[in-house]
């Protein structure tokens, strides 16, 4: 962890300036997912699986939406759809918020811990309003996808995502800005 609580190294040229904000807790002993029910209780885990293996497949998104905001605690908004198997986090599914008119795609990962071998990580996912996530994505604690940014498939969100950016990659990279996107639109 850096010295301003962020995990991860420094981004380079064309890779987002935010990392991740997750809370670290040190274990002792064997790895710490041998020890995740000491963290999270075995019946909360046995629920939210079940609830989530029913929603990754109701074809309706507003029977999803609700089994997520009122079983797991998820504030997903208003005409937000998550896909055909999105996978949302088993163990903290309360640290996810998605914001309105959003869409995350088919089989997408949204994870709020990691259990490492010295330690585990939990962190908030913030996904802002009217954003695409492509298919086959993996997010990471700890990181914001601003407002209208789009996703490409297949990548690795390791950092925050700007407003209105396009951005894809394992791990993410920023393709084009909100402002350059713009002009490309305006040139077509």
């Amino acid at each position: 962890m850096n010295d301003d609580g962020v995990c991860g190294r420094k981004p380079g040229k064309g890779e987002a300036k935010v990392g991740r904000r997750t809370e670290t807790f040190k274990v002792k002993g064997v790895n710490s997912l041998w020890q995740v029910y000491k963290t999270v209780s075995f019946w909360k885990v046995f629920r939210n699986v079940a609830v989530i293996l029913i929603a990754r497949y109701l074809p309706f998104f507003s029977w999803k939406n609700w089994l997520y905001r009122h079983l797991l605690g998820m504030k997903v908004g208003e005409k937000s759809a998550l896909a055909f198997m999105v996978m949302p986090d088993i163990l903290f599914p309360e640290r996810i918020t998605i914001g309105k008119n959003s869409i995350i795609g088919y089989n997408t990962v949204i994870l709020c811990h990691e259990y490492l071998v010295e330690e585990y990580r939990i962190g908030d996912v913030v996904i802002g309003d009217g954003v695409m996530i492509g298919a086959n994505s993996t997010i990471l604690p700890g990181v914001t996808i601003g407002d209208g940014a789009v996703v490409s498939a297949a990548s690795l969100v390791n950092r925050d995502i700007p407003p209105g950016a396009l951005a894809g990659g394992n791990p993410i990279r920023i393709i084009y800005t909100a402002e350059e996107r713009e002009r490309r639109k305006a040139k077509e």
